[in-house]
């Protein structure tokens, strides 16, 4: 068993793309027209960094109680395997 995606609501796809892929390094894996449940377009967006196999779903908050929680779903807590690196790539772009 694997976890292929794991999702985070952000506020708006084309900034999130760019963090994760030009600032962090990650590979775009899909861009895809989509639909909400009620037929509104969206984007099905999905980064991942290079050669791992969980990518990150990127879902753009829809509403008032999605947005309240862009920038604190992971209650302060992030893992990086190589934490010396990952934060001169996160301080680099300024």
């Amino acid at each position: 068993m694997n976890i292929e995606l794991a999702a985070i609501v952000v506020e708006k796809y084309d900034p999130a793309i760019a963090f994760f892929v030009d600032a962090l390094g990650f590979e775009l894996i899909e861009d895809s027209p989509a639909l909400t449940n009620d037929g509104r377009p969206k984007r099905w967006v999905v980064v991942r960094p290079p050669g791992a196999a969980t990518g990150i779903l990127l879902a753009e908050a829809d509403g008032a109680v999605q947005s309240a929680v862009v920038g604190n779903q992971l209650a302060g807590r992030v893992g990086f395997s190589s934490c010396g690196s990952t934060t001169s790539t996160l301080r680099s772009p300024g």
